[in-house]
């Protein structure tokens, strides 16, 4: 994902959200031409996995490819966590 780009202002927002809880603040930002990375230090593999889902979530990105999700659970009202193409792989050939 391409990193959010920040004003001089939201650098400071950004560091009291990595004092109170870091998982909101992790990611990459642009601050004048300047990459700045937040990530956790010695996670597992299923911890970062759960992040990057738990991003792509919240973004309505499909959480195996990262492409736009547009359709929604009729029953939830939410975006569904699949693009079509591996709604069709995945869930679909479960079922």
């Amino acid at each position: 994902m391409k990193p959010k780009n920040l004003k001089p202002n939201d650098v400071d927002k950004l560091f009291e959200t990595l004092k109170k809880s870091g998982d909101d603040a992790v990611g990459s930002f642009l601050i004048k031409g300047h990459r700045i990375q937040i990530s956790k230090h010695n996670l597992t593999g299923a911890e970062r996995v759960k992040l990057l889902y738990r991003k792509r979530r919240e973004n309505g990105l499909c959480i195996v490819c990262g492409t736009k999700v547009t359709k929604k659970n009729p029953k939830s009202g939410k975006l569904y966590r699949l693009c079509e193409h591996h709604r069709g792989e995945i869930d679909k050939k479960a079922s």
